[in-house]
């Protein structure tokens, strides 16, 4: 007997199948068969729930999870009843992760990388009391901004902030200390503007004051002149330049090439409860960043972030950086940035290695967001799953799978060099400690 090519009987699935739960329903036992045809899921079995609720800040490097949405990789996967929910600020989303999605929360976001780690040890949530979570995969490397107020203009900072500290510490010696803004204490932006100040002899502890503003209130806020300067993903930092509110005084790709920033990071919970469901998710996601990163889909990707039902932000703030084209707002201009948002190539960008976690977490014991004699090695075993982020890539077919977990920890701008072996060390050699 011969069947159509396009019929659950031609596909594998026995007659006797079919009959017993009717055509519908085979086709979509078919689907969930068929899903990788590397054969993610073990002897036909699907994900064990199609639901997740992640959550996403409105932040260019968010897009995996909102493309993998709008373009149906994840329902591809079988994940059909994925919802991406938009969150005020990182306070939220950890707020909303220790809820879970059976409390109106959500089951995992778009995440500051060291946020999995420090809400996993009850550093920043209620009571202290710690969420085990998961790092699945990095979302994307660099091109987050360091802004400044137009005043600071004629000074001329870059990479190098040297040229602010006069000013700085004038205003702190007159009773009116500069602020300077991130987005979560403890966070890629908290350390990126700590590490960028501290290599230029001002202390962000003393010298300036810090202050927490969620990612798209800081055009707003540098508008009515709240704070001097501050670090952010885009499309904040091109925002500020174009309406002349101030400049980009680097990229954060200039401290460190290929830097790691957002991760995508689930609840233990789910993970533990629903493997194959986390497996189908992960595969959604990192086609869409392998979607994100060609240069042919940017100006798509663009569009679908830019929209009010995402961020509802006009696509030419987004899309001109999104593909290397940086008008730092003081002149500089370059029109093939080597420190464009890489969301897939090289390394892949989306293997999430134990050797970048260890920077982030030095740094924060560097600030006091964990104790010195912090159990690191421990922490990042319990944490980051690169085992399920290679599962999930052999089912999508990546040609790179890494073999080792460390890379891309390199030299910085002001000559230190990290070594994940003797992180302690690399601490020690900072003119600016702060270790608590």
């Amino acid at each position: 007997m011969t069947t159509d090519p396009k019929t659950p009987l031609s596909l594998g699935l026995r007659r006797r199948d079919v009959l017993r739960v009717g055509a519908g329903a085979a086709a979509t036992l078919l689907a969930a068969r068929t899903l990788s045809p590397s054969g993610v899921f073990a002897q036909g079995a699907g994900p064990e729930t199609t639901k997740a609720t992640l959550g996403y800040i409105a932040l260019t490097d968010s897009a995996p999870l909102i493309v993998a949405k709008e373009k149906g990789f994840f329902a591809k996967h079988g994940m059909t009843d994925v919802t991406v929910t938009k969150q005020a600020s990182w306070g939220t989303t950890r707020d909303n992760l220790v809820l879970g999605s059976e409390g109106n929360g959500i089951d995992g976001a778009h995440i500051l990388t060291p946020m999995p780690y420090l809400i996993s040890a009850g550093k920043v949530t209620q009571q202290n009391i710690p969420l085990p979570m998961y790092i699945l995969a990095r979302l994307n490397y660099d091109a987050q901004a360091i802004s400044v107020g137009a005043a600071y203009k004629g000074l001329k900072p870059t990479v190098d902030a040297k040229p602010l500290k006069d000013e700085f510490l004038k205003k702190k010696a007159a009773g009116q200390q500069a602020k300077v803004a991130m987005t979560f204490p403890g966070g890629t932006h908290d350390l990126w503007i700590r590490y960028w100040l501290a290599a230029a002899g001002i202390d962000p502890d003393k010298d300036v004051e810090t202050i927490v503003v969620p990612p798209p209130q800081m055009v707003a806020n540098m508008k009515v002149g709240t704070m001097d300067a501050f670090c952010v993903g885009e499309p904040w930092g091109a925002q500020l330049v174009g309406q002349g509110i101030g400049f980009s005084a680097c990229n954060t790709s200039e401290i460190w090439k290929d830097h790691p920033e957002k991760s995508f990071g689930m609840r233990a919970a789910y993970v533990d409860k629903y493997p194959n469901a986390t497996k189908a998710l992960l595969m959604a996601v990192m086609e869409a960043q392998m979607f994100c990163d060609d240069m042919a889909n940017k100006d798509e990707v663009a569009s679908i972030v830019g929209t009010r039902a995402w961020f509802n932000v006009p696509v030419k703030d987004i899309v001109g950086r999104l593909k290397g084209q940086y008008d730092y707002g003081d002149g500089r201009v370059l029109e093939n940035s080597p420190g464009l948002m890489k969301f897939w190539g090289g390394g892949p960008v989306s293997y999430p290695y134990q050797s970048h976690d260890m920077w982030f977490l030095t740094e924060d014991i560097r600030w006091g967001k964990f104790a010195p004699d912090t159990d690191v090695k421990g922490m990042i075993a319990k944490v980051n799953r690169e085992d399920l982020w290679k599962e999930a890539a052999k089912a999508v077919g990546a040609k790179t799978i890494p073999e080792s977990t460390s890379r891309g920890v390199e030299t910085f701008f002001d000559g230190k060099v990290f070594d994940p072996a003797q992180p302690m060390a690399y601490l020690e050699s900072l003119e600016i400690k702060r270790v608590a």
